[in-house]
């Protein structure tokens, strides 16, 4: 057998290294910065992937191949590498550092350990997809900091109406409304949409129902897409890359797989039996408890949920909320609405992120 050359082994080591490192710093953004269990859990698997991945390296070697006091490539850098603008930098910094360490371990293992190669080649592609899931997690707890009551409001009897709910509620502070109006002409939606952006402007987050179109007419800030509408994918390509698209997650696994996706919120639910929708099942509180568990995505817990039961729901750790006819269909929308405002902030809905706790290792630097 043809020993490997030491230059090869070398690069493999310095590269092993390289994505090590990288993973590390991504999995501590996951686990200390949003004290997400998923995602934590996520980018640690990756990285014991990859170690497993490398065994048939033996450690021994790539250890006596290394050589880092003659690295050429030690004392390069750019100043870019001296300053990072915010977590997401930091993230998209290390997601690279590793995508390019794996690119060329796929290759150069070919040499030595081709069975090796298609292995790493599935993780890099894993890593595009998390490096996407942190990204965008951070970025949307900033964007909708402080939003702790989404309201929903159907096309109501007249434009008067609508006009009166909507004026209200953007004056006592909701944070988000989302028109949320089924089986009503195109145009009348239309001209219900133009109007919520039109009062809803550098005010609230304007989200619109189910129609990426009618979204990108009114220049809404969000979307909103349930488990049978059309896939965030296909949305994305739609809307762009700035347009908000939350999702309606009924099982942990869909509000997984809602971050996987690159989902700015999730609706969490239903709660319990409401007004609004007809489900035969209702995930309900431990549904809620389990997300506010796990995920730091926003969530807003939906379906049902009124000043009577919101300390239950608050008590899982879900800090935000989603209403639709608790308030809209109350005498006074807008007075209701201060209601549930007043009792987020003083029960557990302060701007502070619900912050689980994730286990530690036996041995946490593992």
């Amino acid at each position: 057998m043809t020993t490997p050359d030491p230059a090869l082994i070398r690069a493999i080591d310095a590269n092993a290294n390289r994505c090590r490192e990288g993973l590390r710093v991504l999995e501590d953004i996951a686990r200390f910065v949003l004290n997400d269990v998923f995602l934590t859990e996520s980018v640690k698997s990756l990285r014991h992937e990859l170690e497993t991945a490398l065994a048939s390296v033996a450690v021994s070697a790539r250890l006596q191949a290394r050589d880092t006091r003659h690295d050429v490539g030690t004392s390069l850098s750019t100043p870019e590498e001296l300053q990072r603008v915010d977590w997401v930098a930091i993230v998209v910094a290390n997601a690279r550092r590793v995508q390019e360490g794996l690119r060329t371990l796929e290759e150069f293992t070919k040499l030595v350990a081709g069975d090796v190669a298609p292995r790493i080649k599935a993780i890099r592609y894993r890593s595009y997809t998390l490096e996407k899931a942190l990204a965008v997690v951070l970025s949307s707890r900033k964007n909708l900091e402080g939003v702790r009551l989404y309201v929903l409001v159907d096309a109501r009897g007249s434009e008067e109406e609508f006009r009166h709910i909507v004026e209200g509620l953007v004056r006592v502070g909701v944070g988000a409304i989302q028109l949320r109006a089924k089986n009503v002409p195109d145009r009348l939606l239309l001209a219900r949409a133009r109007l919520l952006r039109q009062l809803t402007a550098e005010r609230a987050l304007c989200i619109i129902n189910d129609r990426p179109d009618i979204a990108l007419l009114v220049r809404a800030d969000g979307i909103h897409l349930g488990q049978e509408d059309l896939p965030l994918a296909e949305v994305r390509r739609v809307v762009g890359p700035d347009m908000l698209v939350g999702i309606s997650t009924h099982s942990l696994e869909q509000a997984e797989t809602a971050v996987l996706e690159g989902a700015n919120y999730i609706g969490v639910g239903p709660i319990f039996p409401s007004r609004t929708k007809d489900f035969t099942h209702f995930p309900g509180l431990e549904f809620a408890r389990q997300v506010a568990t796990r995920l730091a995505i926003p969530a807003f817990a939906i379906g049902g949920i009124n000043l009577d039961n919101l300390p239950d729901v608050l008590a899982t750790g879900i800090s935000r909320v989603a209403v639709a006819s608790a308030i809209v269909d109350a005498p006074e929308p807008a007075v209701e609405a201060a209601k549930f405002l007043r009792m987020l902030t003083s029960q557990g809905g302060s701007k502070t992120e619900n912050k689980p706790e994730i286990p530690s290792d036996r041995d946490p630097d593992t």
